[in-house]
């Protein structure tokens, strides 16, 4: 398993008391599947920069997508680009990954059989690890569960790269929740202006 599906497990089982908003979950993910090609050693960083090395499969499907999506010309893009371009859209593509490796299954409506429900995790070997992980507080998994607003901030200590990487998480993520305050604040300026009318 990889950091980025144990984080995505981890959230699902989760959000039932918490909910994760969509957009700082793929950011935080895009920021996991860093951290995992950065173990499997399909890139590098220099400073903040993303420095892709040779192709080599992980055994992940998603992974390898974001593998092969790396820049690969100078100037390589930043972390903080790679989390924007990479996190559009990633949670919903994390949450139909576990579905269709059969991690997760759908409720069904009580009065109508056929209409679906949200999202549930089914009992697997997955989701122990995943949980085994996160109760044994492993630094990076519980930064990035905190970084998606679940969690505590983690006591432990974090590798340069990972600090690197987990700084542009924290900085993307309250950069997203910057953008939707603003949003909240001019469509309240906007709906006092028709009120004036």
């Amino acid at each position: 398993m990889t950091t980025a599906r144990d984080l995505a497990i981890v959230v699902l089982d989760v959000a039932t008391d918490k909910p994760v908003e969509q957009g700082d979950l793929s950011l935080v993910l895009a920021g996991a599947e860093v951290l995992d090609l950065l173990d499997a050693r399909a890139l590098a960083l220099d400073g903040d920069r993303i420095l892709p090395q040779a192709l080599s499969p992980t055994g992940d499907r998603l992974l390898d997508e974001a593998a092969e999506a790396l820049v690969r010309q100078e100037p390589y893009e930043s972390v903080e680009e790679w989390l924007w371009r990479r996190g559009r859209g990633l949670s919903a593509a994390y949450v139909d990954d576990l579905e269709r490796v059969g991690l997760t299954a759908r409720s069904r409506g009580r009065r109508i059989p056929l209409r679906t429900g949200r999202t549930e995790l089914v009992d697997s070997a997955a989701r122990r690890q995943a949980e085994e992980r996160r109760a044994a507080g492993e630094p990076v998994l519980a930064a990035l569960v905190s970084a998606a607003g679940i969690g505590d901030e983690p006591a432990g200590e974090l590798a340069d790269d990972a600090a690197t990487v987990l700084a542009a998480v924290g900085d993307a993520v309250m950069e997203l929740e910057a953008v939707r305050q603003r949003k909240v604040i001019e469509d309240a300026a906007f709906d006092n202006v028709w009120r004036g009318y």
